[in-house]
Order: C-alpha cells, then sequence, then structure tokens
C-alpha cells in the first residue's frame, strides 16, 4: 500500500477545518500542519494537527516531501487566497487540489491548481476551471463553460453552458447565469441574482431585498378563522 503524501493546509479558519475533513477522509493525503502568516495566527494547533507561520513553513516541512492547499475563502475578492498560493509556489510547494468522491466531474473536463470541488457538484462535459476555483456544494456547471482564476462558487449556482466567467469573480448561493454569457474579471454577484446578458469587468450586482407583504398569508389564501380552529382541534 502506497504511503499517503503529505500536505499543508494554509489557513486556520473554518474553510481551511473543511479542506481538513475533506482531505483527510476523502483523499490520497494526510494533513501534517496547517500554517498562517504570522500576524494572524491565533491559534497553536487544531485537531491536534501543528499551525505553524507561513512565512519560514519551508524549515520545518520539505517542499520535497509536502504539498500544500490554501484553504482561504473570498477575502477580498479572493486576492488573499491567490496571494498565499503565488507565494507557496515561490517557495517550491506543489499545490494540491481536491475534488470530492460524490461530485460528478466529467473525464475531459479541464482543472487547474489549487482547486476546491465539493460534493454534489455536476461539471459537464468540455468545462475548464483555471488555478483556485472553489466549487462549494451542489452547483451545476454548464458544457464547454470556462471559469477562470480564482473564482469562487457558492452554493446551488447554476452557469450554463457556454458561460465564459473572468478572474476572481464570486457567486452567490442559487445565482443562475444564463446560455452562452460573458463575465468580466472581479465581478460580484449576490445570491438569487440571474443574469442574462453580459457582464463587464468589476461589475457589481446586488440581490433585491425582499419584502414582506402588508397582507398575511392568512388572508391571502383566504383561510377564515373557523379553518384555523379546526386544524387546531383535528391535530389536537
Amino acid at each position: 500500500m502506497n504511503e499517503k503524501r503529505k500536505l499543508v493546509i494554509v489557513g486556520e479558519g473554518s474553510v481551511a477545518e473543511v479542506a481538513y475533513e475533506y482531505f483527510t477522509h476523502d483523499s490520497d493525503y494526510e494533513v501534517a500542519a496547517f500554517s498562517i502568516e504570522q500576524h494572524v495566527r491565533t491559534k497553536d494547533n487544531i485537531f491536534g494537527v501543528p499551525v505553524v507561520p507561513f512565512e519560514s513553513l519551508e524549515d520545518s516541512f520539505d517542499p520535497m516531501d509536502h504539498d500544500v492547499f490554501v484553504a482561504i475563502g473570498f477575502i477580498k475578492l479572493n486576492r488573499i487566497r491567490a496571494r498565499l498560493c503565488a507565494e507557496a509556489k515561490k517557495k517550491g510547494y506543489r499545490l494540491a487540489s481536491y475534488i470530492s468522491s460524490k461530485a460528478f466531474v466529467w473525464h475531459n473536463v479541464q482543472h487547474g491548481e489549487n482547486c476546491f470541488i465539493f460534493e454534489d457538484n455536476t461539471v459537464q462535459p468540455f468545462v475548464k476551471l483555471g488555478n483556485n476555483v472553489t466549487l462549494w456544494s451542489g452547483n451545476h456547471i454548464g458544457h464547454h463553460s470556462v471559469i477562470r482564476d480564482n473564482c469562487f462558487v457558492s452554493s446551488h449556482v447554476v452557469i450554463s453552458g457556454f458561460a465564459d466567467i473572468g478572474e476572481n469573480c464570486f457567486f452567490g448561493v442559487n445565482s443562475t447565469v444564463a446560455h452562452d454569457i460573458k463575465i468580466g474579471k472581479d465581478c460580484w454577484i449576490s445570491p438569487g441574482v440571474v443574469i442574462m446578458k453580459n457582464v463587464e469587468a468589476g461589475s457589481l450586482f446586488k440581490a433585491t431585498k425582499t419584502k414582506r407583504e402588508e397582507i398575511s398569508t392568512l388572508q391571502y389564501f383566504k383561510v377564515e378563522a373557523e379553518d384555523v380552529i379546526s386544524e387546531e382541534h383535528s391535530s389536537s
């Protein structure tokens, strides 16, 4: 039986904890350490695994024997995650990717380094994912689409076929991109937003806040007082 390759997870927050679970229980890696920059480090260990300063990581964990996965969210439009990936590579580390065994990823899908593909994703034929792309759980990525470097796609997002997504974009839960749409880099698509036409770089789409109607559900559906009383009696 082949010995598992050692992995250092860069990060100490919730994303790093989730990465630890997936890599530990659904990959060929063994997590040897967590690492984060010293000025933001708040922990000495996570799950009994040491948290070491990123600045001196290579002194304790040889790049020849360890890979790195940068488990940082979408802070500053994914810039922090992208910067730490670049710095880890300068130190000589290879960047690992994780693809859940419970994701559907077609055999000819291409993906780059430091990708994080959770369970229940459907990634259809001829899709291309760049480096440092996160697909949280339950998304649909349509055929022939391209998601470029450093994007973060949260959950239950639909990106239809032939879409072209620029670098550093963020997609909130339940957002939708229609067929054959191009989205420029550095865009923020809030939860529930539907994109039906091309979007220029740097665009911010805020979800419309749901306004509670003045009329109640009982009034709208014409539920009378005697209906409510009869329900109460039937359940007693």
